[in-house]
């Protein structure tokens, strides 16, 4: 399946689970109504920053945005790496590969290849779901800014984060990054910042 469509069926399905129009999507997000419905028509590539307003709306990660909603009897627990979505942000170019079988677990694994130079802003902070993040350098070098925290990790580094914060991922080198991303959602418990 195109990731396109997959994305497309995914943002539909969940949008249509939680009973929100695109008029309500749309002010929810801060996603016109207009480009979420190009998304749920194939019709339009989000950005990274879309996807993230969308799923923040949708209380999801944004990975899940890339798994299949088609329903099956029962989800492998294998992703082979040929069947992995893959997906290019087409404002920064930065790479992502789900890794995580369909099988429902609580836990998603994001390999990124992030190209030199380049910058992406997750603006979203307030989530209605508890989602924790960790970045696991393979190689090369990233600089993230998580909230008013300022961090760079190099090959071998790992940083763990809550995603109730604005972040921001830029590759100040001339050569790309890779790493990978561990993300768990946890029943929510509102914290004194959310409350």
């Amino acid at each position: 399946m195109d990731i396109n469509d997959l994305i497309a069926r995914r943002v539909r399905t969940l949008r249509d689970a939680q009973g929100f129009s695109l008029a309500a999507l749309a002010e929810r997000s801060g996603v016109s109504r207009s480009n979420i419905s190009l998304i749920e028509r194939g019709q339009s590539s989000a950005t990274a920053t879309v996807l993230d307003k969308l799923s923040a709306a949708l209380g999801v990660t944004v990975a899940s945005l890339f798994e299949d909603s088609t329903p099956q009897a029962e989800p492998s627990p294998m992703a082979r790496a040929a069947e992995q979505p893959v997906w290019t942000d087409p404002a920064s170019g930065y790479i992502r590969r789900n890794l995580s079988p369909a099988a429902p677990s609580p836990i998603q694994l994001v390999d990124v290849v992030f190209p030199a130079g380049k910058r992406v802003a997750y603006e979203t902070a307030a989530r209605e779901a508890d989602i924790h993040q960790q970045v696991w350098m393979i190689d090369g070098v990233m600089e993230m800014t998580v909230g008013d925290q300022h961090w760079r990790l190099e090959t071998g580094d790992c940083l763990s984060m809550r995603l109730d914060r604005p972040i921001v991922y830029k590759n100040p080198t001339r050569k790309p990054a890779r790493y990978v991303v561990a993300l768990a959602t946890m029943p929510f418990t509102p914290t004194r910042r959310n409350a």
